[in-house]
């Protein structure tokens, strides 16, 4: 059985784009794999605590050395990491602010990437000494674009710093697959948008359908 943690972080719990995708997506999985775990967590909702000085002292107190303090200051990273490491398929529904990340899913990244949970740090490995614990994950974002031409090749694809942060930090949540799908074109409200719309939808229902076949059958079936 699979196990699908699924976030969204869009600040709009109503008429959300990114949050219509990956429902989408989940609603087909489900149809798929009715017997799937999900994890649902909205960042939007119940955003995450930034990094502290406490946290970060915590962080890199070994573990045997950690006090009470120290224990309260990680406990939500601790239940966030638990999360992610159940997890073989990350969904995550999000929109693009500012040509990048929304602050609570930033948020989020900093509290999950963590060393000697989610990733080793020895230098002792030479010039590259950052090396993911987990592996194994497929992850798919499902993205809103306010603009459009943020895709290679793209007029505006120097102004992406979504999907190539994404990428960037993925192998550190132990995944080894990324699929981006995206909706483009919102602030002009048109045909091009309602286009862009209808694409992704269907992208990410056909994709959902694909990962979903992909994997073992389920008992039974």
């Amino acid at each position: 059985m699979a196990s699908l943690l699924h976030l969204d972080a869009s600040a709009r719990t109503e008429r959300s784009i990114s949050r219509d995708l990956s429902a989408s997506f989940i609603e087909t999985w489900r149809k798929h794999r009715p017997q799937d775990a999900v994890i649902r967590r909205d960042l939007a909702t119940d955003p995450p605590g930034f990094v502290t000085q406490d946290w970060i002292a915590a962080c890199f107190t070994p573990e045997s050395a950690r006090t009470d303090a120290h224990h309260a200051a990680l406990k939500e990273s601790d239940d966030l990491i638990a999360e992610l490491e159940q997890a073989t398929l990350i969904v995550l529904g999000t929109p693009m602010y500012n040509y990048g990340l929304p602050a609570a899913l930033k948020a989020w990244v900093d509290q999950v990437v963590r060393v000697n949970r989610t990733f080793s740090f020895d230098l002792a490995r030479g010039d590259y000494p950052l090396a993911p614990i987990l592996s194994g994950k497929t992850l798919v974002c499902l993205a809103s674009k306010g603009e459009f031409g943020f895709a290679q090749g793209g007029i505006r694809e120097d102004k992406n710093h979504l999907d190539p942060h994404i990428e960037t930090f993925a192998p550190y949540l132990g995944v080894e697959e990324c699929h981006f799908i995206s909706v483009e074109y919102q602030e002009f409200g048109d045909e091009r948008h309602e286009r862009s719309r209808a694409a992704a939808r269907q992208n990410a229902v056909a994709l959902a359908e694909t990962l979903a076949r992909s994997l073992e059958p389920l008992p039974g079936s």
